[in-house]
């Protein structure tokens, strides 16, 4: 969205809060890129796909099924960053 701050209609208070939105969406933005490149969020991420796996193995232990096991890593990762949101609330409120 493009602004034009030389528009005789735009106020003072109308760029201040244009600016303020904009301050605001680099913060979020700065919180995102800092969670996806995190250790946290990374051994977060190994923890419960192990977890998963080790589950999921005791269940299909019977039975020597490559697409069988080939849904172990997707079931892992998928379960895992669903799960994930938790862990992420508290490191944002760490970060602070």
């Amino acid at each position: 969205m493009r602004y034009n701050l030389f528009n005789e209609g735009n106020s003072m208070k109308g760029l201040e809060e244009r600016i303020e939105k904009i301050e605001k969406r680099n913060k979020k933005v700065e919180t995102d890129k800092a969670w996806e490149t995190s250790w946290t969020r990374r051994i977060c991420i190994m923890i419960l796909t192990y977890i998963i796996v080790i589950i999921y193995s005791y269940f299909i232990k019977k039975y020597d099924n490559v697409l069988l096991s080939s849904l172990v890593p997707l079931i892992g990762f998928t379960l895992s960053t669903l799960s994930i949101k938790i862990v992420r609330k508290i490191w944002e409120e760490k970060r602070r």
